[in-house]
């Protein structure tokens, strides 16, 4: 069993800054590449970074520049810091990851989402 739990969503003002953390816990024997998502209400949930064990992010491009994702392996965690937020960074933000499990199964597991809202 794998778990991910997620913390740091919130309310912010445009312009303003918001750190999101991804903490994954269970029996894992390796931690994959390790994603982050988002949904804005209405509309289908989409990719907005992702970084590998190696530490090489990948940004959509509606937040490169704005966003930074980050990983400590050794806490099996990361991290998506958002700055400069808008108002269409409003959405339930999910993490992501690929796990090898200790019993050698490939799995997929996701967060359980933190609301991000961006408004004044």
């Amino acid at each position: 069993q794998v778990q991910l739990v997620e913390s740091g969503g919130g309310l912010v003002p445009p312009g303003g800054s918001l750190s999101l953390s991804c903490a994954a816990s269970g029996s894992i024997r390796e931690l994959r590449t390790m994603y982050w998502y988002r949904q804005a209400p209405g509309k289908q949930r989409g990719l907005v970074a992702a970084i590998t064990p190696g530490g090489s992010p990948t940004y959509v491009n509606s937040v490169k520049g704005r966003f930074t994702v980050s990983r400590d392996l050794a806490k099996r965690t990361w991290y998506l810091q958002m700055d400069s937020l808008k108002p269409e960074d409003t959405a339930v933000y999910y993490c992501n990851a690929f796990v090898l499990s200790l019993t050698y199964e490939n799995l997929e597991v996701w967060g359980q989402g933190t609301l991000v809202t961006v408004s004044s």
